[in-house]
Order: structure tokens, then sequence, then C-alpha cells
């Protein structure tokens, strides 16, 4: 995915406002998505602002097609009506200056009219991979929509110093790390998730998004992963990759909901409260999302709601009891939609008669999920036979909410493409219907 796909920016966010801050590819960064905004969101012709806080390097006004000094609001007046327009204040010192509050508050005012994309650069970091804020920094301007923090992961591996750093001092102040002694990937998570670090003057309406850029090696692109899995509880979704080569994974976090509202009437007993290994099927199954790193995780119970209730107590899940489990699936797909967080990227259903489905399954379609934000994600058993849980990005959240009476998320698959994600094992496909099938899963290893 290039950048613009990473963060979810598309045709319907046709005006964002946008500020970069953090290190390693800052300036890259806001150029290179307020390129790809302007031919992907609106057209080659559309128009693009871009603006700093902060200072830019005179070499860098080059990356815009067009660079207008504003000194006073008549200056806004004649702005080109097409191309990427860097707008700043004047040239000093090859640097050039940040422009007024009152200019950049009236470009704004301007964007948000007009429905211009407007990118800042709100952070200077004299070309580190790395840096911590002083007590001035960052300028975030409070009208920003998402807030980017930018880090270089080629510090990993060098000392903290002025060479790698920009401030040090403050980097050692907020990790703890000394002077001189090696960057860790643990040491950049401190300092990312500190108030004072990368959290420093974020809006507080705006989405948080870290950006681990110089990636540039299968190795790189492992610890990134790593790091996102610590930083997704501060930031709203987390991009590993490279900016030179334009391609990222976007990590967020994907919730799992259990549906076990069924009563079972077919069986004889409640399925979900069925002994398998020494546990109740519905106790499997919670543990078996939880070590996958759903986040949250919430059980959809009907008549039986106290049982799994019980079952379930000393586990981090939230049971959720649907008052109208007869009206059939459907309306535990929407209630557990309905109580999901809007932070998240997608969910995935669990099945309350499939305890043997795998962690590793699970954790496929998240890492399959985060190379392509693809809006649904199937397992395929022996490359045609289709197979549960199945991972729903958000933006078929709308069409699961439209489901009526006893079909579950299958019924939307023609509305959206599908990603089918080849799995070896066809365990999958296995489900408790009867008494016969829960002889035969008894007797599985």
């Amino acid at each position: 995915m290039n950048l613009l796909q990473a963060l979810r920016l598309g045709k319907q966010n046709e005006n964002p406002v946008i500020s970069f801050v953090g290190s390693g590819g800052k300036t890259t960064a806001m150029f290179q998505l307020a390129k790809q905004v302007q031919s992907q969101v609106k057209g080659h012709k559309s128009q693009v602002f871009v603006t700093t806080t902060t200072h830019l390097g005179t070499w860098q006004t080059k990356l815009a097609d067009h660079h207008i000094i504003a000194n006073t609001l008549d200056d806004l007046k004649n702005i080109p009506n097409a191309g990427l327009i860097l707008i700043t204040g004047e040239i000093e010192s090859e640097k050039v200056n940040p422009i007024p509050d009152n200019i950049l508050d009236r470009l704004h005012k301007i964007c948000k009219s007009q429905n211009i994309p407007l990118l800042i650069e709100a952070d200077g970091s004299r070309q580190k991979p790395l840096k911590s804020p002083a007590e001035h920094e960052p300028p975030i301007p409070n009208f920003t929509d998402t807030v980017i923090y930018v880090v270089g992961l080629s510090a990993i591996g060098k000392k903290l110093n002025e060479e790698h750093v920009h401030r040090p001092e403050i980097f050692s102040q907020l990790t703890n790390l000394e002077i001189n002694k090696i960057i860790t990937p643990e040491s950049i998570i401190n300092t990312l998730t500190h108030p004072q670090g990368g959290l420093k003057n974020i809006p507080p309406h705006a989405k948080k998004i870290a950006l681990l850029n110089q990636a540039d090696t299968p190795e790189l692109q492992s610890i990134g992963g790593d790091m996102a899995k610590n930083l997704l509880s501060h930031f709203d979704s987390i991009l590993v990759g490279s900016l030179q080569q334009d391609n990222f994974q976007t990590f967020e976090n994907t919730a799992g909901v259990i549906l076990a509202a069924g009563d079972s009437t077919r069986f004889g007993s409640p399925k979900q409260l069925l002994d398998w290994k020494g546990k109740p099927f519905i106790r499997h199954i919670a543990e078996t999302a939880l070590h996958a790193d759903l986040q949250p995780v919430l059980v959809i119970s009907g008549i039986h709601h106290a049982d799994i209730e019980s079952c379930l107590r000393d586990l981090p899940v939230t049971v959720i009891q649907n008052p109208n489990y007869k009206n059939g699936q459907s309306e535990s797909i929407k209630l557990g939609i309905n109580n999901l967080p809007n932070t998240i990227g997608a969910n995935i259903f669990l099945l309350a008669d499939q305890p043997q489905i795998p962690v590793e399954v699970i954790r496929a379609l998240k890492e399959r999920h985060s190379q392509t934000l693809s809006p649904i994600i199937a397992p395929l058993v022996l490359e045609e036979r289709r197979a549960n849980p199945v991972l729903f990005d958000k933006v078929a959240f709308p069409d699961l909410l439209q489901l009526t009476g006893d079909v579950g998320g299958r019924a939307i698959f023609d509305k959206h493409k599908v990603d089918y994600l080849p799995w070896h094992d066809d365990i999958l496909i296995f489900d408790v219907d009867t008494p016969e099938d829960y002889e035969r899963l008894k007797n599985l290893e």
C-alpha cells in the first residue's frame, strides 16, 4: 500500500487537515502524501495546500508546484487554482519562515469552505532520524484533524547522540536511556508514548498516527511490526514501512465478536457450554481471541447469558446479552458492531460452536489486513471451500448493520471485494451441529 492507502485517505476525505511532527522523513511524507492526495482524491487539476508552523529549507520549496509567500491576508487572494501549493512566510538565511497565525487561520477557513486538503509541517528535526520536542514544540494548530508522528527506524542500533537524535538530552530524559547508549526499539516506544514526547500538544479531538519510516529491510519491518503492538494503546493506527519505497503496512486494533446467542434447540443442550479438553467451548474461543491480541473481545449471548458470563468472569472480555436473539444471527452481528469503539480498524467474528479454531489463523487474517486493508478477508480451505473466522474491515460495518433475519456476514460478500486467505487445515470448516459432530470433535487432537 502506498502512503495514501495506508492512511485510509480517499475520496470520502475531501479536505483533511493533517499536521506532521517528529523526524526521520517528516517533510518527505508531507509532500509525498500531498501529491497522492492531489492525484487520487480530487484529480490532477485540484488544489492541495501545504504550509508550515516552523521552518523549511529553501531547497524543499522546489517540491511544490507553486510557492506563495504570504505576509498579509491579501497575499491569499491570487493563489493558483490548481496544483500543489506551498504557502510560507519570507525566505531568510536559506530557510522559509512560517506564516503568521492570522494568515494560517484564514488559510484553514478557505480550505474548509472549498474542500481543499491542508497539510502542515509542525515540527523541525534537522534531518535526524529521531527527535524529542523542546518546551515550545511542536506547534500543532488546534484545528488539526490528524497528527502524524514520524520516526526513522534507521536510528535503531545507533548511539544516542547529536548525530542521530535532535535534542538527545531531552530524549534521554524521556526514556531514561543514557547519552551514547544504544538506541533500542523500546526507547523509541517510550518517547513516542510519553506525554512530553510523541503525544505532546496533540489536540484532544485529533486522530493520532505513528509513522515508523525507514523500515527498508525485512528485519526492520519485523521490528516495526512488533513495536506497533505496543503503540496501539496510545495511537489510533501505526504505519510501518518506507517512504523511499512508498510501501506500508497499517496496524490498527482488530476486535473480536463471539457470536454465542444461539439457543441450541436442534442440538438439545447449550453448545456454548459443552466441554472440550476440560473447558467450555465459549471459554476456549474467548481465550483464543485474547491470545490472538484481538481488542476488545465482545461475547454476544442470548438465553444462556448467566452461564456464559460465569464461564468468562475472570477474562478481560465483555459479555452482552442479545434480547432479540430469536430474530436470527443478524441481530447479534449488529449488536456486536454497535458496541465496538470507533478506533478499531476491523472485526473478526468467531462462532460459539468452533472451539478448535487456532490462534494462527486469526493472526494470519490480521497480518493480511495490515498489508491490504481489504474490506473482507476469509480463509479458503483446499482452494475451494470458504471457512471461518472472517475479518470485516470497518468500511463493511454499515452493510453489516443492514442485515436482517437469520443470516451472517456472508450475506454482504457480494457488496465488497473478498480477499481469500489460503489455509492448509480443513479444521476451519468443522462445526458442531449434532451430537455425532461433538463426538468427532472430542477425538480431534
